[in-house]
């Protein structure tokens, strides 16, 4: 530990960290402009210069290092002259335009100038014609931007597209497209949200409402398990609404979370209905009598303890198939790591030095994994193995090993993985047998993975010390997974790894601790938001409507373990599930009395849900609502042989959405139009005798889809990307992610 002195206050940190970072542990105002928290030091504003005794000059605190017995002066004359300076230099080369700019009343370049009290100017600039840039979903306006390079880091640093520079060259500096003529990247839009000024914005909201118009809601993000933090900001749709409330925007405490493109742009999925249908209604509660519930994991905690609830008074079936897979995978992990919950949290990643993750195309399946392995790369030098059997463009610049293995090997390869991390760990007789009977051969030779690579993968290991392991959503749902589980649960118990397990849904955590359910069965079955004889939609194509996930209040339990809250950003005016629940004897004025009620026995706190925090607030790390308990369970899981791996010959398709696309959620939102089509490498098409935009059908699990073929050159190898975002009620996908196809060519 340090021990200094910030204005005479006594202060203490750990050796490395900013003068900057330890005044905002203390609540010690430092003023900044360029300062990311979440990224390396900008240092480009120059306004967190402070002063230390025995030190010429000023210092400057956002990356300067706090030394044993510093004294710190944050404020003083010449402080105040030298911001009031910086200030003044920046207000003449930028256009005043705060009456029709996005950013006014949000603005750090309004407020620092109001900060230091700049109403006269001294200086002088010769104004320069720069035009404003047209990028899709984002425009950018060079002649606001005042060039302090947060847009770039977070780019690069925590996002991973690295798809924007820096272009220097005196008044003609601007921020450009990074080796492309237009922007090229995933459109996150985080650089609109990190911009101090007005110079990045979302073309849809310009000029749309002022900032000070707004009001915040604040919520949890509907599309993937992450549930990062977000605010909806609201106001009536227009003069002649006025009590009609639209989602604007979306924003995000950017100095310490990040949203992707799909929690920033599709915001606008709320169900829409003016009244209640009372037929309707009833006919819902004759159709849940009749004995069994299928629904998705697109709902609350609340709302999956109402239906447990249901279950356990009227004796009905509870169908959810990927949630069932997950407590499967969950219990038979616990039955050998010894817990019920796995220990990896996002800042475990962000942290690490050594990152494996198998079995996720983890780019669109979680982008929030995918940014905190990018920051890991780049903060810690975390020497990433991805394992796959299709390579991602996406993570090219990040993962320091591609293995590539074979679609189905996926518990060969665990127990190959298995076998190398546990190698010289104290292991009883019947594990330390298991991996000694191992075919070493036959795995490698049909999973594609051989002790060349396995050796490459500890030899990344080597001198780290903070490791990682992320299973995906490929695994939950394989034939073996519960075996794939006893494996990993193995790798955490004896190995420095934690270990992540990225749940496929928004809920699918929650509901697999809430639920009792059961396996699927024939017969009738009340659909919420999935297929069913009579179904529940927030979708907008069912028998009796229900409220979208911004349309609700009540909690999310995230892939952080965490159960957080999100609130009402829209009205709902219909019936909700609560109204069912009462009509059938089950008891509570609201969906949130069943917060406090969530099940202790399984890590849920007897907390109301007002009680929960919402926000992040100053804390660098999430702390909204709480953090599961996990349980210690008993070890008396017994690994099966790992006998012959599955072979998928032929035409390979695997489930998988493009990027910012989850859910039909997504799919509903006007900023993220596409056309879901099948996509493939020229090598696929090649394969399977196709050509660029042929229409296709094939039958994938139970249903028969019509697709257009897409040839994408950022694909290798033969297996195709099938989307499910677009299915509406059939778009929950809870079998094996991969499946050997026939594809017919049909008429347009």
């Amino acid at each position: 530990m340090v021990n200094f002195t910030i204005n005479g206050q006594s202060v203490s940190c750990e050796k490395g960290e900013t003068i900057l970072n330890v005044a905002r542990k203390n609540a010690i105002y430092i003023p900044t402009m360029c300062y990311l928290q979440k990224t390396t030091p900008c240092a480009s504003c120059r306004l967190c210069s402070v002063e230390a005794e025995g030190v010429e000059g000023f210092v400057l605190s956002c990356q300067a290092p706090a030394i044993e017995g510093l004294c710190v002066i944050t404020e003083s004359d010449s402080l105040h002259k030298e911001r009031v300076n910086i200030m003044k230099m920046y207000d003449v080369n930028h256009p005043l335009e705060c009456g029709v700019c996005d950013k006014s009343g949000a603005c750090d370049l309004q407020n620092k100038t109001l900060e230091f009290n700049v109403g006269t100017q001294e200086f002088s600039a010769k104004d320069q014609h720069r035009k404003i840039e047209h990028w899709g979903r984002i425009n950018y306006d060079p002649a606001l931007c005042i060039l302090c390079e947060k847009c770039t880091h977070v780019c690069n640093e925590v996002i991973g597209d690295d798809a924007i520079d820096l272009y220097f060259g005196g008044y003609g500096s601007k921020v450009i497209p990074k080796n492309s003529e237009t922007l090229d990247c995933t459109f996150c839009g985080e650089c609109i949200s990190v911009c101090p000024v007005g110079a990045l914005v979302s073309s849809d909201f310009q000029y749309t409402a002022n900032a000070w118009e707004l009001s915040k809601i604040p919520a949890a993000c509907a599309h993937c398990s992450a549930a990062c933090a977000l605010e909806y900001e609201v106001k009536h749709e227009s003069i002649d609404a006025i009590g009609q409330e639209k989602i604007y925007r979306v924003t995000n405490d950017f100095e310490v979370n990040t949203l992707c493109g799909a929690g920033r742009f599709a915001y606008d999925f709320e169900n829409r209905i003016y009244g209640k249908d009372k037929e309707a209604f009833l006919g819902a509660i004759e159709a849940i009598k009749k004995g069994a519930i299928r629904f998705s994991s697109l709902i609350t905690n609340e709302e999956a303890m109402i239906l447990q609830r249901m279950k356990e008074k009227l004796g009905i079936k509870l169908f959810n198939q990927e949630a069932l897979n997950f407590s499967k995978f969950m219990k038979a992990y616990g039955s050998t790591s010894g817990q019920s919950l796995y220990s990896a949290t996002l800042e475990h990643i962000r942290s690490s030095d050594a990152i494996v993750i198998i079995g996720s195309r983890i780019a669109t399946d979680n982008p929030a994994v995918r940014y905190a392995m990018t920051t890991a790369a780049r903060h810690k030098g975390a020497r990433i193995t991805y394992m796959h059997p299709i390579e991602d463009a996406l993570m090219q610049n990040t993962a320091k090993q591609y293995v590539k293995y074979e679609v189905g090997a996926e518990e060969g390869v665990m127990a190959l993985l298995a076998k190398t991390l546990l190698e010289g760990k104290t292991l009883d007789s019947e594990i330390s047998a298991f991996f000694a009977e191992l075919d070493l051969g036959y795995l490698e030779a049909e999973s594609n993975v051989g002790d060349e690579e396995m050796m490459q993968l500890k030899k990344n290991l080597t001198r780290t010390k903070k490791r990682t392991l992320i299973l995906g959503a490929d695994l939950i749902a394989h034939a073996k997974a519960e075996n794939i589980a006893r494996l990993a649960g193995l790798i955490e118990k004896h190995t420095e790894f934690k270990v992540m397990i990225v749940a496929p849904s928004t809920n699918t955590l929650g509901v697999s601790l809430i639920c009792d359910l059961d396996e699927e069965s024939e017969g009738y079955a009340v659909g919420y938001n999935a297929r069913g004889e009579f179904v529940l939609s927030s979708f907008g194509e069912g028998d009796l409507d229900m409220p979208s996930l911004n349309q609700q209040e009540g909690t999310f339990t995230t892939i952080d373990k965490r159960v957080v809250p999100t609130n009402v950003a829209l009205p709902y005016n219909g019936y909700v599930l609560n109204d069912l629940a009462n009509a059938l004897g089950i008891r509570a004025e609201y969906t949130i009395d069943y917060t406090s009620q969530l099940p202790y026995s399984v890590g849920f706190e007897c907390n109301a849900f007002d009680t929960l925090n919402a926000r992040y607030g100053n804390a660098i790390k999430d702390s909204r609502g709480y953090e599961l308990k996990s349980i210690e369970v008993t070890c008396d899981g017994v690994l099966s042989s790992v006998d012959e791996l599955p072979e998928f010959n032929g035409t390979v398709l695997y489930a998988c959405n493009p990027v910012l696309q989850f859910t039909p959620n997504t799919q509903k939102a006007h900023q993220l139009e596409e056309e879901a089509c099948l996509r493939g490498s020229e090598q696929f098409a090649i394969a399977a005798k196709l050509s660029d935009g042929d229409r296709v059908e094939f039958d994938f699990g139970t249903l028969r889809q019509k697709r257009i073929f897409k040839i994408d050159t950022a694909l290798k190898g033969t297996i195709a990307l099938n989307p499910a975002y677009d299915l509406g009620l059939a778009a929950m996908v809870s079998s094996y992610r991969y499946q050997s196809v026939k594809i017919s060519k049909v008429g347009s």
